[in-house]
């Protein structure tokens, strides 16, 4: 089989197909005769449904399509732009994406009030997915939300894993790390779509219903670390030096019993699902890993290390084979260009690349958004080499300017929002022969 770019971008899109927010929905929940069946867990009655996050309205679309009466009511959250669901049963709302706006303010305080509303006696569904912790947003005061939108854009661009990150913003907030599960007590069952590298629930949405395990403390040293404690604004300073005195009480620490996570589509399913389409296609493949990180234009050297050493000593793999790896780089933003982390890293990965194997490289988000542009990410190999000038790849390095790269010279993949989101991956093919210009 001839394996070209059009094949790999192929194999990206059936593997997003697998983990669209229907197919995951209409696995994992049912109506089973008097009963409703989440999962491995089932009751009797109705069930209310709430949710957050980029996949938040196709997941709720379908979970009413699947429970239709049994559904008393709610309130979901998506970001603006997407299509938004027409429904008797629940009110959709929508916010901005990554910073947080006024919209997503009154929005969030819907979602609070309903969740509040709920007895003991009461059940809901909520449906968890990437883009939660800025979609779901209530500043500690007296925080504003201009000064949490700073606070954010600066973290977003000091290269600080998402992990970290969350650490921070889940200090800032009223909704993040736990705290909603303290406003009802109904039960729950939180369905997580997982855009976080290892599936931490502490870290995916920020946790909203999830104890959290890091401090008020943990918040200062790590703005410290990146150097961004005194560039955040005052009130950021001052609500984190009042939880570290005590003044502010700490994120949940212990889940309650009656509430249930659980993780309904993540990127190892993805990756599970390419590399079953690259068997069927009769291609050889294999899953190196699901926690891809690291600073993209040094991981990208270490997969163009991988990729040589595979086509020319044809170990741990003979070629030709299909590598597939997920997870989420970062990107230190110090020029003033566009891009994202999967654009920099295929950049990169390019400005390493000899013309003496036919090597593929498709690096991509699994939501089809990277960065703050309109693409999912890049596909390069040998064959662009023969446009392009290493000098000049390295002036759109220094620049973070990948996307005008990707853009001129038309290795860029665009698919459009996706509508479901597993972070990103990696799908590397190496051939181990001599390309022919």
């Amino acid at each position: 089989m001839i394996v070209t770019k059009e094949t790999l971008i192929e194999l990206f899109l059936r593997g997003i197909e697998t983990v669209s927010p229907e197919n995951l929905i209409r696995e994992n929940l049912r109506i089973f005769g008097p009963f409703v069946k989440v999962v491995r867990f089932r009751f009797r009655g109705g069930v209310h449904v709430l949710g957050s996050g980029k996949a938040a309205f196709r997941m709720a679309a379908e979970t009413e399509r699947t429970l239709r009466d049994r559904i008393l009511g709610g309130v979901v959250l998506g970001p603006k732009g997407e299509e938004t669901p027409v429904s008797k049963r629940i009110k959709f709302l929508t916010g901005t994406h990554p910073l947080p706006s006024q919209e997503n303010l009154r929005a969030t305080e819907e979602v609070l009030n309903y969740l509040a509303s709920l007895s003991r006696e009461d059940r809901f569904i909520f449906l968890l997915s990437g883009g939660t912790s800025a979609l779901l947003e209530k500043p500690i005061p007296p925080l504003t939300l201009e000064e949490l939108a700073v606070t954010t854009d600066l973290l977003l661009k000091s290269g600080m894993p998402i992990e970290e990150l969350n650490v921070v913003r889940k200090h800032l907030s009223l909704v993040k790390g736990g705290r909603l599960s303290q406003i009802t007590e109904a039960k729950g069952y939180v369905l997580v779509l997982s855009d976080v590298v290892g599936d931490d629930l502490s870290s995916i949405g920020s946790g909203p219903f999830y104890p959290d395990p890091s401090t008020y403390t943990d918040a200062y040293t790590l703005l410290r670390e990146y150097g961004l404690w005194d560039r955040v604004p005052a009130n950021v300073r001052g609500v984190i030096e009042a939880g570290m005195e005590g003044q502010i009480p700490e994120t949940l620490k212990e889940m309650p019993r009656r509430i249930r996570h659980i993780i309904i589509g993540n990127n190892r399913r993805f990756l599970l699902s390419v590399r079953d389409s690259a068997r069927r296609m009769g291609l050889r493949v294999r899953i190196i890993t699901d926690t891809l990180r690291g600073e993209a234009r040094e991981v990208a050297k270490v997969l163009h290390a991988m990729a040589r050493h595979v086509a020319f000593r044809r170990e741990p793999f003979s070629p030709p084979i299909l590598l597939l790896f997920g997870g989420e780089t970062t990107v230190s933003v110090k020029g003033e260009g566009i891009g994202g982390r999967n654009q920099e890293l295929a950049l990169a990965f390019l400005l390493e690349m000899e013309g003496d194997a036919k090597i593929l490289l498709l690096s991509a988000g699994t939501d089809g958004i990277d960065g703050s542009t309109d693409a999912a990410g890049a596909v390069v190999g040998n064959e662009d080499l023969k446009h392009m000038d290493r000098k000049e790849m390295r002036k759109y390095l220094r620049r973070n300017d990948s996307y005008n790269f990707h853009r001129r010279y038309g290795t860029l993949l665009i698919t459009g929002p996706t509508g479901t989101n597993v972070a990103d991956v990696v799908l590397l093919y190496v051939e181990g022969r001599r390309w022919d210009f």
